[in-house]
């Protein structure tokens, strides 16, 4: 990926969290990402990194030994996948479902045209979005 000034080999989006396996079991086993690192040991930090499969852009999640500051999302705080095909979203909602997360209502009506809204275990939404992005 390349810009303006530099070139970038991959891009990272990085939180904290106090309920890492709870966090892992939902974007893994929930939304089906993969696992693609687990670490500890960095100063009282352990983490995880996940990630679509065969794709430079990964979600971190970093908790500390003595707790982790998580103030708490806005209702418009999201993470939207766009997924052209919707029985693949309808088979990603309905093993959320079964975990005990449910569609919640959007911020923005706009994600509710086409998209499913879920939050994870800390309160931040995720959008199964039913279209393209080009």
């Amino acid at each position: 990926m390349e810009f303006r000034d530099f070139t970038a080999a991959q891009v990272r989006i990085a939180r904290p969290t106090d309920r890492l396996e709870e966090v892992i079991d939902f974007y893994v086993n929930g939304l089906g990402l993969k696992q693609i690192e687990r670490f500890t040991g960095n100063k009282g930090f352990e983490g995880v990194i996940i990630g679509l499969p065969d794709v430079n852009y990964h979600l971190e999640f970093t908790r500390h030994a003595e707790g982790s500051p998580c103030p708490a999302p806005t209702k418009d705080n999201l993470l939207v996948f766009y997924i052209e095909n919707k029985s693949e979203i309808n088979t990603v909602y309905e093993r959320l479902q079964k975990m005990g997360y449910y569609e919640v209502e959007p911020e923005n009506s706009y994600w509710k045209e086409k998209g499913i809204t879920v939050e994870d275990p800390d309160g931040w939404r995720i959008v199964l979005m039913n279209r393209t992005y080009n």
